[in-house]
């Protein structure tokens, strides 16, 4: 979990009082009361990795073995758009074809949680998740794909609840090779 210093703390929770009073809102109120400091505690964790810009927290470990795919399918997670700082969440697929090393199987997951953690756009969340995922691993392929419902489109806007969005990358032999490419993509669509 973040962190906040003193100056932060102040500075969020006199922009959350002063929100509360710009919408019409007494910030005196007794269920609002509080608010302000369950803001800084909430947003200490939302947005807990902003500004990191390298996933560290795994282990990568030899392999000899030959596997054309490892698949690590249906990870949850939650995110802030960072047009109007509401929240998207969905699942992330990660697929990829080690070469010579293979990532601990949980820290996959934790990469997920560390890329959504910060304030993004679903595109740039799944190119986060690859380019950690390629730099850590090099494998000779691999593959992202997140599938995500974003509250800036069903509570405002177009306000459309239940749409999905999908975006994935493709990276060598899980770009090139129709196989393993389709083979993922129908993993991910069959959930």
């Amino acid at each position: 979990m973040k962190t906040f210093n003193n100056e932060q703390i102040l500075k969020l929770q006199t922009g959350v009082t002063d929100l509360l009073a710009a919408i019409g809102d007494d910030p005196d109120r007794s269920g609002v009361i509080e608010t302000p400091e369950r803001v800084v505690k909430a947003h200490a964790e939302i947005f807990a990795h902003t500004g990191e810009t390298q996933f560290s927290d795994y282990k990568l470990f030899d392999t000899t073995q030959d596997a054309d795919m490892v698949v690590v399918e249906g990870i949850p997670f939650y995110s802030m758009c960072e047009h109007h700082l509401l929240p998207f969440f969905g699942t992330v697929d990660v697929s990829y074809v080690p070469d010579g090393e293979i990532i601990g199987l949980s820290k996959v997951p934790r990469l997920v949680d560390w890329a959504s953690r910060r304030p993004s756009v679903q595109e740039n969340l799944t190119h986060l998740i690859a380019d950690e995922m390629q730099r850590i691993v090099h494998p000779k392929g691999l593959a992202v794909n997140v599938t995500a419902r974003h509250m800036c489109m069903e509570m405002r806007g177009i306000n459309q609840p239940g749409t999905q969005t999908n975006t994935s990358i493709y990276r060598d032999l899980l770009k090139t090779d129709t196989f393993l490419r389709d083979s993922f993509a129908r993993r991910v669509s069959q959930r």
